[in-house]
């Protein structure tokens, strides 16, 4: 097992593939270990280099009315009216409380992304 810091994106990409070879390897063996100890390496290295900022509001709403297949019209019985739709959606106006529960049980966007 010859492990080392992953430093750069080259340290990463060598990382994943030994990873890739490593996935269907013994649960009990070394291979296992060295497979554990690169998974946490590279999640570390991830986390520092790579990571995900949380979504904007309006960008997981735009998000899920297309992957839905829905328009702004079918935003209305959960925002209110036409133009509070456009002022959320061009964010001159907050999401409300009431406007968040509606768009987590209607959409199913989890509410931490529309706070």
């Amino acid at each position: 097992m010859d492990i080392r810091p992953i430093r750069d994106d080259t340290d990463h990409a060598q990382a994943l593939a030994r990873i890739e070879a490593l996935w269907s390897a013994n649960p009990s063996g070394a291979a296992a270990d060295e497979l554990d100890v690169l998974v946490t390496l590279v999640d570390a290295y991830e986390a520092r280099h790579h990571a995900i900022g949380q979504a904007d509001p309006v960008e997981a709403i735009a998000f899920r009315i297309e992957q839905m297949g829905l328009t702004r019209k079918d935003l209305e019985p959960l925002l209110g009216s036409r133009s509070r739709v456009s002022e959320v959606l061009s964010r001159k106006r907050p999401l409300t409380l009431p406007m968040i529960r509606r768009l987590r049980k209607r959409l199913g966007i989890s509410a931490d992304a529309l706070v």
